[in-house]
């Protein structure tokens, strides 16, 4: 069986040439954050996570800053153990990027992501965009879902695949911790906790 273009181009993607690589980080560097791109760089890549060459389908290309990212520091009432400005990342990169992206181009929706490069200090990604508005969209088959309010902000409510991973929903896993959420398992546990408590009283 013959081998098609795109597992060449996932094969290339692989071990990317660094002097090709390198001369496009800087040139996005000195680029604006979000870059509307005409088409995406890794076609494989697009097209495995939905991508299709037609009207209503948007590619955007966004920079994020590596390491741990900045709080703002308070501006009244000074304590100790709110001045820290550093904080560690319970999301991932390439769903903060998907967030940033969303909340930029609000009449968009997003439907996936997938990384493109990355140097000393930065991170570049790839965001697919569906315009929910658009006909053909709402008429195909394979689109359609991403029309319906339930699909609407899908990155800050963490339902697109980076956030599933994010959160270690990927699979279907018997730990409580993860699902639905760890905000929601905390609320179980206290829950649970009173019962008992009630329940010896």
């Amino acid at each position: 069986m013959a081998k098609g273009l795109y597992y060449y181009l996932r094969q290339a993607w692989k071990k990317p040439d660094a002097k090709i690589l390198r001369e496009r980080t800087i040139k996005w560097r000195a680029g604006d954050v979000f870059t509307k791109v005409e088409k995406p760089l890794r076609v494989d890549r697009a097209r495995a996570l939905g991508y299709k060459a037609k009207t209503g389908f948007v590619i955007i290309r966004i920079r994020i800053n590596r390491g741990g990212h900045k709080r703002p520091r308070p501006n009244k009432g000074r304590r100790s153990k709110r001045l820290h400005i550093r904080k560690n990342l319970s999301m991932s990169y390439k769903w903060i990027a998907e967030q940033r992206v969303s909340k930029k181009f609000t009449n968009l929706e997003v439907l996936n992501s997938y990384q493109i490069g990355k140097d000393g200090q930065h991170y570049f990604f790839e965001v697919i965009c569906v315009d929910p508005q658009r006909p053909e969209i709402a008429n195909n088959k394979d689109t359609a879902f991403i029309t319906k309010k339930t699909n609407q902000s899908r990155p800050e409510r963490g339902i697109t695949s980076a956030a599933h991973k994010s959160r270690g929903l990927r699979t279907n896993s018997p730990t409580s911790k993860a699902r639905p959420s760890k905000r929601a398992s905390e609320r179980k546990k206290s829950a649970s906790g009173i019962r008992k408590k009630h329940k010896r009283a």
